[in-house]
This record gives structure tokens, C-alpha cells and sequence, in this order.
């Protein structure tokens, strides 16, 4: 029984005397001795429970299984709430769990099953990021509470890190991955406070949104950012970077692999070895948030120093994660600062020992990471390393083609409207004239689908994005992409 939140274990031998066996049962080896005497073939049980007159084992068990059930034993106790748990009394009759052989599932819902598994049934989420997750990342957020400190998890946390080098393709022991509990913004902090000083000058390449918001970063942390503009749709082209870096020196320079508001995809390679030719001592700083998992990335054969993003859009991994690979000659940058970093729990200071020590198998700490992101986050890093990379990227490349083709069949023009400035992972749709965002989204969504409003301030209404990264694209079977295609002509076709 349980008696002021204490577990009591009685033995009934005598319908007018209880004989208390264990009382507030605060160990391991008492819980092991209260179950040896719980079993012990002499206990009975009296009313309410005539059916375990004489109890076997398995109605022992379950007797005590019952008052351990999961309901807590104490209300809930918040601010504003006098909520209490609702559950069963305890002198419901036992009911024995049905042993009987699953039926054979029939062939529609086998194809249900490999296509949704577990998931409850809910719209395809199919925007730039969170995307739709496999079954099996899912599963491991639910891994049960595990210290952060204990050596299975820093075994787990070490493989990640590691796995993160394939993905990024560097081999470079100098090279250096992060983890941190945030987001992808949290990325841009840790740029800021730990490859900057006040007064340094950045220049940030500006293909959409995000690259106003990066700026925008920097000069919260006193970095002064020259933006260099393209037109919506377009990327600045090699003179333009050309001449900018030659007419004053940088500290830093950032470009936004794939900006999520507009679709566009900047050229990575070419824009580092220009780098690395006309102002060697810049830093090449690559915001990845929306390509990394679906674009190529060579950190070490194109000579990237940062690659900074998130878990949650084709890495395939629920929010919660900001990731950088940070190259050697970035982790000298920061040693020689003269000034100490301007943030504290974005430091490299604070956070490169405990990746180094994660890395290597040691127990660290400086704040708790999140041990079901990270177990998650290790799920979907083994599923993506365990195929050649080129297969992944060529997956997501023609599942790029085969919808922009759709696209342009339906007679609908992208923001990116040239084809070498195109993602993989995203298309930004012009909406046809009369038809807004607001009015075509609702629609979409009563046909199973969710895609992405406008984010680029100054054409916001005019069109939407459609996130096709991850599992996805990876798993054909789902049929993700041909819902979301057969959705938008719908869509637009209801819209006249």
C-alpha cells in the first residue's frame, strides 16, 4: 500500500491482523527484499481482491505494480493550478494483459506503417526547417534520464563529435566540432564574441534575411559589418567581393551557404580560394544553418575556418542544437584575442575544453547539455554517415530538380531565378498574381500539408517556401514529395 508517499508492503496471514513487512523503503537491496517476501507462496491477499484469494506470482506482481504505477502519488503543484492526476482506485479488480498472438497486418497498413511507422498521423511538415524526422531520432529523445557525466553518455556525446567531422568531410586533427544546447542564432554569437573584437570590421554577403540578422549580431557586440547586397534572388558575384576585400581589410568575411528566406545557394569553393588568394588573414565564415545535410561541404579541401548551424533542418534532428566546425587557424584566432570574449556562456574559452574532453572520452562540464538531443542528434549522424555522402547530396539534388521542374510546369517562377543559385534543400515560389500567402497556405494545409510563408520583409506576401531536405528526400517511400507536389497544384488550381 502506499501511505503518506511512502511504499508500506503488507503480509495478510490473518483477516483481523496486518503484519507490516517493509516500511518507507528507501533502497535497492530493501525493494529486493520486499519482493523476495512478497513472493513468498504463503502471502495471501484479503478483500477487496477475492480473486487473489490465494495469490500466484503474477497476480503479486502485478498488485504491487499497481501501486507503483505512473500517476504520481502528489498532485500537481503550479503557481495558478490546483490540478490533481486522475487515476484508477485501487480496488479495481485486476484485468490480465491480453497474451495473444498481434494479428497479421494486412498490406494497406504494412505500406502505412513504412511509410509513417509510430508517428501519429498529422500534416507532412515540409518548410525549411524543423523538418519531418525518422522514426528512429524520434525514438531516441524518449532515451531515459541519464547523467551527463556518466560514461555511456560521454561515450555517446565523444561518437558524435566524430561523426560530425565526416559530415563536414575534415580529417584535420585541428579542425574543432561544437555542440551547444541553442539554436543556430546561437551560432552567430559565438562568431561574434570569440573571432571578433570591438572595432573589427566583418563583411557579411548578403543573399536574404539572414544576413541582416548576422550583421545585426555583430554590432550588438560593438564589430563593425559591411554588408555587401545582392538583388532578391541573386548573390553578390566574385568582383564585387573581389574589390570590396581589397579596398579595406577584414576580419572576418561571412556568406549564408542557403538562405532560408530566399532559396538561394551561394557558391562556397570558389568564394574561399578568392578569399585565400586576395586577403589570406580573413576568416571564411559559412552560415550552413539551411545547407549542411544537404548541400556539399569540403571544410578542409575548400579551406573553410567556420561552418556554423543547427540540428533541426536536413541533419534531420529536433531543435535544440547549435553545431560549428571550427577550422585550426580559427581556434588560433580566438587564442591570440587581446581582449577576453564578450559572452560567457558562448566562450570558446568555456566550451573548448569540454568538447575536447567529450571527444576524448572524458567526463566534462561546464553547463548540462541535453542528453536525449544529443542521443537523437547521434541517431541521425549514424544514419547519414552510414551511406557515402554523394549518395545523399545526389538525392537531394534530384529531388531539387524534380520539383523545380514541377514547379516551372505549373507556370510559377522561383526567387532564385538562375539555376546555379538554386538549393537543393528549399525552393522559394513566386505565388501567380491575385494569389497571396495567406489565402494558399490555409489550403495546403486541409490537403496534409505544411509549407513556409515569406520571409523576406519587402515581398513577404508574394510567395512560399517548400523545405525538401532530410528523411524527406532520403526516404522515398513516405511519398512526401509527391504529396507536397500534388497538394500545390490543388492548391493553386482551387485558387483559379
Amino acid at each position: 500500500a502506499i501511505q503518506d508517499g511512502h511504499l508500506r508492503l503488507f503480509q495478510f496471514t490473518d483477516p483481523n491482523q496486518d503484519l507490516l513487512l517493509f516500511n518507507a523503503i528507501p533502497k535497492a537491496q530493501d525493494i529486493t527484499l520486499a519482493l523476495r517476501a512478497a513472493f513468498r507462496p504463503t502471502v495471501f491477499c484479503r478483500a477487496p481482491h477475492p480473486s487473489l484469494a490465494l495469490a500466484t506470482p503474477r497476480a503479486r506482481l502485478s498488485l504491487i505494480s499497481r501501486h507503483l504505477e505512473q500517476r504520481p502519488f502528489l498532485e500537481i503543484n503550479t503557481p495558478f493550478s490546483t490540478e490533481r492526476q486522475s487515476g484508477k482506485p485501487d480496488d479495481l479488480d485486476y484485468q490480465p494483459v491480453s497474451r495473444s498472438p498481434p494479428s497479421t497486418p494486412t498490406p494497406e497498413e504494412r505500406n502505412k506503417s513504412s511509410i509513417m511507422s509510430n508517428q501519429p498521423e498529422h500534416p507532412t511538415l515540409l518548410i525549411p526547417g524543423p523538418v519531418e524526422f525518422d522514426d528512429a531520432v524520434l525514438q531516441s529523445m524518449s532515451h531515459y534520464s541519464q547523467s551527463h557525466v556518466s560514461p555511456p553518455f560521454v561515450a555517446t556525446f565523444g561518437e558524435t563529435l566524430t561523426m560530425l567531422r565526416k559530415l563536414f568531410q575534415t580529417e584535420n586533427p585541428a579542425s574543432q566540432p561544437f555542440v551547444i544546447s541553442g539554436s543556430g542564432t546561437l551560432g552567430w554569437d559565438m562568431v561574434a564574441a570569440n573571432l571578433a573584437e570591438r572595432g573589427d570590421n566583418v563583411l557579411v554577403l548578403h543573399t536574404g534575411y539572414f544576413a541582416d540578422s548576422f550583421a545585426d549580431c555583430f554590432e550588438t557586440y560593438g564589430v563593425n559589418a559591411t554588408q555587401l547586397k545582392a538583388p532578391i534572388g541573386d548573390r553578390p558575384q566574385l568582383p564585387e567581393v573581389e574589390k570590396a576585400l581589397k579596398e579595406q581589410k577584414y576580419k572576418l568575411l561571412t556568406v549564408t551557404h542557403v538562405d532560408t528566406s530566399t532559396g538561394v545557394l551561394s557558391e562556397i569553393k570558389a568564394l574561399s580560394e578568392l578569399v585565400h588568394r586576395v586577403s589570406p588573414e580573413t576568416l571564411v565564415v559559412v552560415d550552413g544553418v539551411c545547407s549542411v545535410g544537404s548541400e556539399e561541404i569540403r571544410f578542409d579541401d575548400w579551406g573553410i575556418d567556420v561552418v556554423l548551424t543547427a540540428s533541426q533542418k536536413a541533419i534531420g534532428c529536433p531543435a535544440g542544437l547549435c553545431i560549428l566546425m571550427c577550422s585550426g587557424r580559427a581556434i588560433e584566432t580566438f587564442k591570440n584575442r587581446k581582449t577576453p570574449p564578450s559572452s560567457y556562456f558562448a566562450s570558446f574559452k568555456n566550451w573548448l575544453p569540454i568538447m575536447q574532453n567529450y571527444e576524448a572520452k572524458k567526463a566534462s562540464y561546464f553547463a548540462t547539455p541535453s542528453p536525449q538531443l544529443i542521443h537523437a542528434l547521434h541517431t541521425t549522424l549514424t544514419q547519414i554517415t552510414a551511406l557515402p555522402l554523394s549518395t545523399r547530396f545526389a538525392a537531394h539534388r534530384a529531388a531539387s530538380h524534380r520539383i523545380k521542374s514541377t514547379v516551372a510546369a505549373l507556370g510559377l517562377h522561383q526567387l532564385a531565378s538562375k539555376p546555379e543559385n538554386q538549393a537543393n534543400g528549399m525552393t522559394a515560389i513566386y505565388l501567380p498574381e491575385g494569389v497571396t500567402a495567406p489565402e494558399l497556405l490555409p489550403n495546403l494545409l486541409k490537403k496534409g500539408v505544411v509549407f513556409a510563408g515569406g520571409l523576406h520583409r519587402e515581398i513577404a506576401a508574394k510567395y512560399i517556401r517548400f523545405g525538401h531536405m532530410g528523411v524527406s528526400v532520403m526516404d522515398e517511400k513516405r511519398g512526401d514529395v509527391d504529396k507536397a507536389l500534388k497538394a500545390l497544384k490543388g492548391g493553386l488550381e482551387d485558387a483559379g
